[in-house]
């Protein structure tokens, strides 16, 4: 049904698997608008307990792609900027619980989206990154707003100012992400199927 994901239900959960031929996961501009789709058709119906969003195992997400941002004129680039705020909002106010199982590369706009999630679980090998200063570019997602909010202006400014990546352990320790598993999917499905007495 979608080109840059897969939708699989686990029971009373969705989980959403972005793909790619090259399995980097990049966020295009046809990737964001279906996943908007996605998001508005299902809160449109009967809405799931909660909702995990993954990559594979050693790309959540590049980010956006760099090759369709060199394309974009200064309209094209503000109207990809818009549709991708709109994403991250829609996913910020889903209303069931949502998780980033984030496994390998989650990177600039990837870590955007992991950052509009409700919860973020990461794998031991799990590596952060805002890499655009590195380029001469910045988020225009939601990153510089949310990022603060979750691991204060210092160590966000280290991320999004130095572009310094950051390992699992070490996203842990400044709470950006919320726990390390193995099987971060997994675990995210645990802990939204989980009685409510457990929660």
């Amino acid at each position: 049904m979608y080109r840059s994901f897969s939708v699989e239900h686990r029971d009373t959960c969705l989980v959403v698997g972005l793909k790619s031929e090259d399995g980097t996961n990049r966020l295009t501009r046809l990737c964001v608008r279906e996943l908007m789709e996605a998001v508005g058709h299902v809160m449109g119906g009967r809405c799931p307990t909660g909702l995990v969003i993954c990559g594979n195992e050693k790309f959540f997400s590049a980010g956006a792609d760099l090759r369709e941002i060199c394309e974009l004129d200064g309209s094209t680039a503000l109207e990809f900027s818009k549709m991708g705020q709109a994403l991250m909002a829609a996913i910020a106010g889903f209303p069931a619980p949502v998780y980033a199982a984030v496994a390998g590369y989650c990177m600039g706009g990837g870590m955007d989206l992991a950052l509009s999630c409700h919860y973020r679980i990461a794998s031991p090998h799990a590596l952060f990154g805002h890499r655009g200063a590195a380029l001469g570019l910045i988020t225009g997602w939601g990153g510089t707003q949310r990022l603060p909010r979750l691991v204060g202006k210092g160590r966000a400014l280290e991320m999004l100012v130095a572009a310094e990546k950051i390992r699992a352990e070490r996203a842990l320790e400044i709470g950006l992400i919320d726990a390390i598993a193995d099987d971060p999917v997994v675990e995210s499905l645990r802990r939204l199927q989980r009685p409510a007495s457990e929660a």
